[in-house]
């Protein structure tokens, strides 16, 4: 599957995510990989490449945030699905159009992940 396709499917699979990653280390796709997972979650286990750790508790205080990200391709993923499934939705109401999860979440990720990982804040100037 190509990213683009990827990227257009509300949801994509382990394997596609290492896909995509690598694409992006080599300059051949521009996307947000964004954990919406509590932060110790994200200290217990994150997946390499995250850009931005927004919890979906703190989420109503970034909503100045989340709007600017609206024209990127985004990726979320949380633990099992569950939570991306929720906020996709929310996002669509919200008009976004650019955005996929991983299904399956975390727990299903056959790729790169970190321990105690520092907190990633790598949105447009920082990355």
């Amino acid at each position: 599957m190509a990213w683009k396709e990827s990227l257009s499917s509300t949801e994509i699979e382990s394997d596609t995510l290492e896909k995509l990653l690598k694409d992006r280390e080599n300059g051949k796709v521009d996307f947000l990989l964004i954990d919406i997972r509590e932060l110790y979650e994200y200290s217990d286990l994150s997946i390499e490449g995250t850009d931005l750790l927004l919890p979906t508790t703190t989420i109503h205080t970034k909503m100045e945030l989340l709007e600017s990200l609206k024209d990127r391709f985004l990726i979320l993923y949380c633990r099992t699905g569950s939570r991306t499934s929720h906020m996709l939705r929310v996002l669509s109401r919200m008009n976004f159009k650019r955005v996929t999860h991983l299904s399956n979440g975390i727990v299903s990720y056959g790729g790169r992940t970190l321990k105690n990982a520092p907190i990633p804040n790598k949105i447009d100037g920082d990355m």
